[in-house]
């Protein structure tokens, strides 16, 4: 699903895509707590139980060359620092890939993060309110489903280059997951019964399907 967004042509448009840039971003990164009763709650904020342990898929300061921000042109890295840029995207999906080589094709530097786990999805409609990939967020706006020209116009009104001022050497970051799953930190065994403790398990098999969070492209 793509949402299309129309502005009156001129210096308002401008200005307007430019306020809505501006707003507070919503949390980028999403803490999956499990407490010590195995309940699990989503939350943007660390849990404040220290015995509680969380875990997140920080937002990645964007690096890609060895002096981060500072590595990139001016302009770039102007826009990059007051409106920074995430992708959310999910295996298999199209439009996702298109996005990401759009931004590519810019020089936009971005984080980007993938969705591919019931969890993830979870997160996902915490941070969008729907399913529907890709999602990308400019600063405080959020874009829903891919369209060239209207992310163009909010790129635009950010202040990124209307064409790639990256480095030779940068390296766009890796995507890494929304969610990374915690669970309690469990009690170090007795030494007397540490010699008789099973093994855990190396993990858990992995799910069936291509996509089994049920994601919409």
């Amino acid at each position: 699903m793509v949402v299309v967004r129309s502005f009156p042509a001129g210096r308002l448009a401008a200005a307007l895509v430019l306020a809505t840039l501006a707003c507070a971003a919503g949390a980028q990164s999403v803490y999956r707590i499990v407490g010590p009763d195995g309940k699990v709650s989503y939350s943007d904020k660390p849990p404040a139980d220290p015995g509680t342990k969380a875990a997140h898929a920080p937002v990645a300061p964007l690096p890609g060359t060895a002096g981060g921000l500072a590595g990139l042109p001016f302009e770039l890295r102007q826009a990059a620092s007051r409106y920074p840029v995430t992708l959310y995207t999910g295996p298999e999906c199209g439009p996702c890939g298109t996005g990401r080589a759009y931004l590519a094709s810019r020089g936009v530097p971005f984080t980007e993060k993938s969705v591919s786990t019931r969890d993830d999805l979870t997160a996902l409609q915490r941070l969008s309110g729907g399913i529907s990939l890709p999602v990308v967020t400019i600063g405080g706006q959020q874009l829903s489903g891919y369209s060239e020209s209207e992310w163009g116009q909010f790129l635009n009104a950010a202040g990124y280059p209307h064409t790639s001022q990256l480095p030779p050497s940068y390296r766009q970051p890796a995507a890494t997951p929304l969610v990374v799953a915690a669970t309690p930190k469990a009690a170090a065994p007795a030494p007397a019964e540490a010699a008789h403790t099973a093994p855990m398990p190396s993990g858990a098999p992995a799910p069936s399907g291509s996509n089994p969070a049920g994601i919409q492209f």
